[in-house]
């Protein structure tokens, strides 16, 4: 994708489904969703215990996104090295598969490593020219203005999926204007993430749900 000047370097674009959804998997999403969930879960480092004994429990969980190795490695390195990054990258993709799959936006079931129809674009950083060494450690301070428009954000945008729901239980159909608000939410979301967590940029996200920061 190309990439323009006023183009965020982290950008989220979820292919409108221009046809009628499947109704039933749409009725029954938070239980079809279910494994894909559980899969997501094991790998971003989710704990699932069995066992009451401190010497009989069974923990499985994995590593989730590189956030805390990546401030050091930044703040005394000056390096994001390219794996960490491809990982961290790899995950929210994956992450944004099973997010869009339960708003509803589409009804393929999400893959662990296709793209589909959900399509974002993080540039790899040079992290000695476009990223100041010293900022990852106030960067999730920064971000707090954007913290909290997200919660009043994502409980509108859970309302608009529960209405979405009966829309296309009766007509087949995401309404457009719905399903751009949805995504929108999601973009502002992952720009962020980018930001404060993947610290992949130093540009300050815009407080806007389009797609380019005009």
């Amino acid at each position: 994708m190309a990439e323009g000047n006023n183009q965020y370097p982290a950008s989220l674009l979820v292919d409108y489904p221009d046809r009628e959804l499947n109704r039933v998997t749409s009725f029954f999403r938070l239980i079809v969703i279910i494994p894909i969930v559980i899969l997501l879960c094991l790998v971003t480092g989710a704990d699932f215990r069995w066992g009451q004994d401190p010497g009989w429990v069974w923990s499985f969980s994995a590593g989730g996104v590189l956030f805390l190795a990546t401030v050091l490695m930044l703040v005394f390195k000056r390096k994001y090295p390219r794996w960490w990054f491809d990982w961290n990258v790899a995950l929210t993709r994956f992450s944004a598969r099973v997010g869009a799959y339960l708003a509803l936006l589409r009804d393929e079931y999400p893959s662990t490593d296709e793209e589909q129809a959900v399509h974002i674009e993080i540039p790899y950083p040079d992290a000695q020219k476009d990223l100041n060494q010293w900022l990852p450690l106030v960067k999730w301070l920064l971000a707090i203005p954007h913290y909290i428009v997200l919660f009043f954000l994502g409980i509108a945008a859970i309302f608009v999926v529960i209405l979405t729901w009966f829309a296309i239980l009766f007509t087949g159909r995401y309404p457009k204007g719905l399903f751009d608000f949805v995504v929108g939410v999601m973009r502002w979301s992952l720009r962020v993430f980018a930001y404060a967590a993947l610290l992949t940029t130093d540009k300050y996200p815009p407080f806007t749900l389009r797609d380019q920061a005009l």
